[in-house]
């Protein structure tokens, strides 16, 4: 395996092309200045919000500075997150949030002053027409009324926003830059070692090489151990302190609150997957028996238990099979699905300094794009299809919708993401007759749930757990919060597994968690993702239509609202129970051709 290339080194074909959102630097430094220079116009508005023309008049200015203050960020961003390490990108980021900070600071008047309106003129003013792309803002300022505080309290929070803000760069830095990993030996020769090649390392089939990368890992987040259990800890204190600050009862109500998600969703997804773990645990016992390891360790837990299969895809064929698999979407949603592989929407190949993982971003006005670090597997087609779903509904949603409305929330976002896996998983099940391939597939399909259903559902628990700690006044050490995961990830894989102490380090290196609550959407959105690709494929273009519908709807209502659009209600534990009634019945299948 090649040591990993410079970004110079990649062909631009293969890069985002972020000039389509400036198109050079010196046009953002530009718009930069004149954010800084109008920002003070809200000024204007301070304590003059009693009557309609004011408050029209402001709400579009201060749509007009957000749009830009979110164009700036996100350029300067996505540059930072293709060498993390540049100087540059890391003082344009810096710049962008001084700004957006600046432009909270002097706007943070405007939820108290406007909480002070009663309820019935505020439902006036949104029900006329100007006003159309402030409807929906407009009756959320009366559900928010007991969160939002006075103009002086609230120019406090808007101010500790850069502080609460940091743990999430800090930890990129710690682990994207700074982070160093011991290299894998195979066949006497020394291979590096990296986030994108962990994943690689534990598909091997050496189990030598599985175990090495695994130790490497893990040795890595050992030796940060108490620097990252410190760095996490203020996090979820950060979370408690803004959600006491707003009269929240807890930080998860504060997370859920703004969705409008009741918090019995949230119990109920945990409660149906701990009644499905013994079934999970079905499923571990039989990748033990396939892999024929007494033994089976957590680096066993990513090795295709049908290794027969062939399963190399460099990303040209991985996109075809991706178009392929979306055409039950319709003839315009794959017309502009190709033209975003040759416009310059995404950014393929793993580089020095390049961020981990994958991602669909970008500002409202600009085309969305796509992130990834493509390795060459079957794995990475499915990857790709995800972060295209999410930057499908991110089009069709801003096509529709005006800047305040089509942002979506995460409890939505996962779902068009997931029903683009499901519907590839199905087209390639059902365009094979090897029986090896189908096998292969459904183990795929199996490792789909087993990572975003239960494994993101455990992530959810952990969380509850660590702000529910906090909450209570308790210490969140590092022997905690290292305890507190193994017995997790000993519940949910069970007895068919060994659980190692390498095991109990996991929780430091997921970046999630420095976005509290929001894992558990993976799996609630996976649910209702199951559901909709079995409508699309079983009942055809209507369900089609209900389900663009759906992704053109943006943030127009709360979430369960919206899902409803295309025939789900995730207010109901239904959605949740039938996808781990389609996880038994794919093992089931799995069973049956062993």
């Amino acid at each position: 395996m090649a040591e990993l290339k410079n970004r110079e080194d990649i062909p631009q074909k293969d890069k985002w092309c972020l000039e389509h959102i400036f198109p050079n630097k010196e046009a953002w430094q530009a718009e930069l200045d004149e954010l800084i220079a109008d920002t003070p116009s809200m000024e204007q508005y301070r304590g003059k919000l009693d009557n309609y023309e004011t408050v029209k008049e402001m709400l579009y200015e201060e749509d007009r500075l957000s749009h830009m203050a979110e164009r700036l960020f996100v350029y300067a961003r996505m540059n930072r997150d293709t060498d993390n390490a540049n100087a540059e990108y890391n003082d344009m980021v810096g710049k962008a949030m001084n700004a957006i900070i600046r432009l909270e600071e002097l706007t943070s008047y405007i939820m108290p002053e406007l909480s002070k309106i009663d309820s019935a003129t505020l439902e006036a003013w949104a029900q006329k027409e100007e006003m159309y792309p402030f409807d929906f803002s407009l009756r959320e300022i009366s559900r928010n009324k007991p969160h939002v505080l006075s103009d002086a309290e609230e120019r406090i929070l808007a101010l500790a926003g850069e502080v609460g803000n940091s743990y999430d760069d800090i930890f990129t830095m710690l682990c994207d830059v700074d982070m160093t990993f011991a290299p894998v030996v195979k066949d006497g020769e020394e291979l590096p070692m990296s986030h994108g090649r962990y994943g690689l390392y534990l598909e091997d089939e050496d189990r030598e090489v599985r175990k090495q990368a695994y130790v490497s890992n893990y040795e890595a987040y050992k030796k940060q151990i108490n620097t990252l259990a410190a760095l996490y800890s203020s996090s979820v204190k950060k979370d408690v302190f803004f959600a006491k600050s707003r009269h929240y009862d807890s930080a998860r109500a504060s997370s859920l609150f703004g969705g409008a998600i009741p918090e019995a969703v949230y119990d109920s997804l945990i409660s149906a997957v701990h009644d499905a773990l013994p079934v999970m645990h079905d499923y571990v016992a039989l990748r033990a028996k396939a892999l024929d390891l007494p033994d089976l360790a957590m680096y066993d837990m990513y090795v295709p238990m049908i290794s027969a299969i062939e399963s190399k895809t460099p990303f040209e064929k991985g996109k075809e099979l991706v178009l392929e698999a979306l055409k039950p979407l319709g003839s315009q949603y794959c017309k502009v699905l190709a033209s975003a592989f040759e416009d310059g929407w995404i950014d393929i190949y793993e580089t020095k300094g390049k961020s981990s993982g994958a991602y669909s971003w970008g500002p409202y006005g600009t085309h969305p794009y796509v992130l990834l670090n493509y390795q060459d597997r079957l794995d990475d087609a499915f990857t790709l299809a995800h972060e295209m779903g999410h930057a499908m509904h991110s089009y069709h949603s801003d096509a529709a919708l005006p800047f305040s409305k089509a942002g979506y929330r995460t409890f939505v976002a996962e779902v068009a993401s997931t029903v683009n896996e499901v519907l590839l998983l199905h087209y390639l099940l059902d365009n094979t007759d090897d029986v090896q391939m189908k096998k292969y597939l459904l183990e795929l399909h199996l490792e789909q749930f087993r990572t975003t259903l239960f494994r993101q559902t455990m992530f959810a628990e952990f969380e509850y757990l660590t702000h529910t700690q906090a909450e209570k006044g308790e210490s969140l050490s590092k022997d905690w919060l290292c305890t507190t995961y193994a017995d997790l990830n000993k519940k949910y894989y069970g007895d068919a597994v060994d659980t190692d102490e390498y095991i109990s380090y996991e929780w430091s290196r997921i970046p999630h968690f420095y976005r509290a609550f929001y894992v558990y959407q993976y799996a609630t959105g996976f649910s209702a993702a199951v559901a909709i690709a079995g409508k699309i494929l079983s009942e055809g273009q209507s369900a089609a239509e209900k389900y663009l519908t759906f992704l053109s709807s943006g943030g127009s209502d709360h979430p369960i609202e919206l899902l409803k659009l295309a025939g789900i209600d995730m207010s109901k534990p239904d959605t949740v129970k039938a996808a781990l009634d389609s996880f038994k019945d794919t093992l089931e299948q799995l069973k049956s051709l062993m």
